[in-house]
C-alpha cells in the first residue's frame, strides 16, 4: 500500500482543497478557485482548463472584491444618510463589510497559497 507523505499544511489552507501532491489535488484546487468567481468565468476554456491563470484571476477578482469593502465601509458613514437609509441599518452594514472584509483577507491568503502549490506544481511538471 502507497503512503501519501505527511504534509503540514498553514492553517490559511483551504479546507476544500486536498494537500499538494496528494491524489486529484489538483482538481480540488481548481474547483474551489472556480467557485470563487463570478458564474460566467466558468464557461471560459481558457480559465477552467489552466490552473494557474486560474489562481491568478482569482487573485485578481479577490484584490477588486476588497478594494470594493474597504470602500463601503469607508463611506457608509458619510453617504448612506443621504440615501434615506436608518442608522440601525448603517451600523449592521459596517458590521457586515467589516466581517466580509475578513472572509476575503483569509480566502485571499489561501488563493495564494493554492496559487503558489499550482505553479510550483507546473514548473516541476515542465522540468
Amino acid at each position: 500500500m502507497r503512503q501519501t507523505p505527511s504534509i503540514t499544511l498553514s492553517p490559511d489552507w483551504p479546507c476544500q482543497v486536498t494537500a499538494p501532491g496528494t491524489q486529484d489535488w489538483d482538481r480540488t484546487a481548481t474547483r474551489w478557485l472556480r467557485d470563487l468567481l463570478p458564474a460566467r468565468y466558468g464557461t471560459y476554456p481558457t480559465l477552467t482548463r489552466h490552473p494557474v491563470l486560474l489562481a491568478r484571476h482569482a487573485e485578481l477578482q479577490l484584490r477588486h472584491e476588497v478594494r470594493t469593502m474597504r470602500i463601503a465601509l469607508e463611506t457608509s458613514r458619510a453617504e448612506l444618510p443621504a440615501m434615506g437609509v436608518a442608522a440601525s441599518v448603517i451600523e449592521n452594514s459596517i458590521r457586515m463589510y467589516a466581517v466580509e472584509l475578513q472572509q476575503l483577507g483569509r480566502l485571499s491568503r489561501g488563493v495564494r497559497l493554492v496559487g503558489d502549490a499550482l505553479r510550483t506544481h507546473a514548473a516541476g511538471r515542465r522540468a
